[in-house]
């Protein structure tokens, strides 16, 4: 057992800074797995462990990408519990509190062993090098371009291509868009410490939820006619709006479900195999409700909303009726990957 594992595991940590605008660390360990090992990591079957959580949504686009691409069969992934302290993500999912594969309680105990000084916030998603239970990256954004980059040659037959090189630029675009006023903007709203800041966060918010309302209203995804690493990104912060991001963060201008075209949009994308299939609605509200003790001191974690609108029809096939492309959908997870059915809704057969 790691000596990391102490008593702090009860110690919350603080999100809000009085008086200021919250900023996001973006200073991540930007070490590459490629092809050819140019930064001393050779992409190689079954040598790197993605740990990732169900309730993180920078997590969740690498659960996702790794399931499109049908990367499970050469990168194994290890999933830490929703609710963490300070200090690290915990493996209290798994028997004894420890990862079966790596054989730590904490993934700080990863970015310690390679960088013992490391003093930085301990982040999901993770790749960890298995031999030597040393962490490579948490590099969320570039990771999930290598996975459909430098990753190729191991994909599944039929992995779609999420990043077609004639549209990089325009991904490239969209994604840092939305980046910054959606995925990093219900976070400026929520950790915002003053009502200035978070009336700015609010507005740059919800323009950019109108300016993407009418962009979706007349093509069924973000770039081009297929799926593509644009909308995975865009996925995971609608898939937690109404569970999380409308109350807790005080993005309540209207809910998901009241703005039609994005509703649509992420039922579309959410009763895709490879999308809904990852979603652990009572890890996503558990982890943000329990955690964030300086905006909710009670830890009480609410009820709603109901799921069952998931499943509604959505009718975005009509804009385009093939969300692959060529390729084909990734068959059902496994069992062991399956995200327990309270959890979620039942949408691939339970």
């Amino acid at each position: 057992m790691s000596t990391s594992q102490t008593d702090d595991h009860r110690t919350p940590g603080r999100y809000v800074s009085s008086g200021v605008e919250f900023t996001r660390d973006t200073n991540y360990i930007s070490t590459r797995i490629t092809r050819d090992g140019r930064d001393g990591f050779p992409v190689e079957p079954g040598r790197y462990r993605l740990v990732a959580a169900r309730a993180c949504p920078w997590a969740n686009r690498a659960v996702i990408v790794r399931r499109l691409l049908g990367l499970e069969s050469v990168l194994s992934m290890g999933l830490c519990g929703p609710v963490h302290d300070e200090r690290s993500w915990t493996f209290d999912l798994d028997p004894g509190g420890v990862d079966p594969v790596l054989g730590i309680p904490r993934l700080r105990d990863a970015y310690l062993a390679r960088f013992p000084d490391y003093s930085r916030g301990i982040t999901v998603p993770a790749v960890v090098e298995v031999a030597t239970g040393h962490l490579v990256t948490n590099d969320y954004a570039q990771m999930t371009l290598d996975f459909s980059t430098e990753w190729s040659h191991l994909h599944r037959p039929g992995a779609p291509d999420l990043y077609p090189e004639r549209h990089r630029d325009e991904i490239d675009e969209i994604a840092q868009l939305i980046f910054e006023d959606v995925n990093n903007g219900v976070y400026r709203c929520g950790f915002a410490g003053s009502q200035s800041a978070y009336e700015r966060a609010y507005q740059r918010l919800f323009d950019r939820l109108d300016w993407l309302e009418e962009r979706l209203a007349g093509q069924r995804y973000l770039v081009g006619h297929t799926i593509t690493e644009a909308d995975i990104r865009l996925f995971t912060t609608l898939a937690r709006f109404d569970a999380v991001y409308h109350g807790h963060f005080k993005c309540n201008r209207n809910k998901l479900t009241e703005m039609p075209v994005l509703w649509s949009y992420a039922r579309d994308l959410f009763q895709t195999p490879g999308f809904g299939d990852t979603i652990d609605f009572a890890q996503i509200k558990e982890h943000y409700y329990v955690v964030h003790t300086d905006i909710n001191p009670t830890k009480i974690v609410p009820s709603g909303p109901e799921l069952a609108s998931w499943l509604t029809p959505h009718h975005r096939e009509q804009l385009a009726d093939r969300p692959f492309g060529d390729a084909t959908p990734p068959e059902p997870p496994s069992q062991a990957e399956r995200v327990p059915a309270e959890n979620t809704v039942p949408v691939f057969g339970g």
